[in-house]
């Protein structure tokens, strides 16, 4: 225990109140420089602190609304897509394509039925 204590009076031999606390006013300082420094980093680059998120929703919603007005007001100014032409409609009866032919199975079954009957 009294190599511990020659070592504390040995380390504190020039230390004293004011340089204590001159060395805490230092860190103190130092610490400040450090928050400065962190609250730079961590602000956001392209936008000051000075921008309006209201004022900049209501802009956009004057724009909005101008644009809608420029739409009614073009309303029927639109020029119209021209019509397809398509072909008229035959007026006489189309010619009936051929008559299907006939199996000779079936031909047999309606024979068959035609003499059960």
């Amino acid at each position: 225990m009294e190599l511990a204590a020659q070592s504390m009076k040995k380390a504190y031999q020039d230390m004293d109140i004011d340089k204590v606390d001159e060395l805490m006013t230092d860190i103190t300082e130092q610490q400040e420089v450090a928050q400065q420094i962190s609250d730079a980093i961590s602000r956001p680059m392209g936008f000051g602190d000075d921008v309006d998120e209201d004022e900049l929703l209501e802009e956009l919603e004057e724009l909005e609304q101008e644009e809608l007005a420029q739409e009614l007001l073009n309303v029927g100014d639109k020029e119209e897509e021209p019509s397809v032409k398509l072909p008229s409609v035959p007026s006489t009866h189309l010619p009936a394509g051929p008559a299907p032919k006939v199996d000779e199975d079936e031909e047999a079954l309606k024979q068959l039925a035609e003499w059960v009957s």
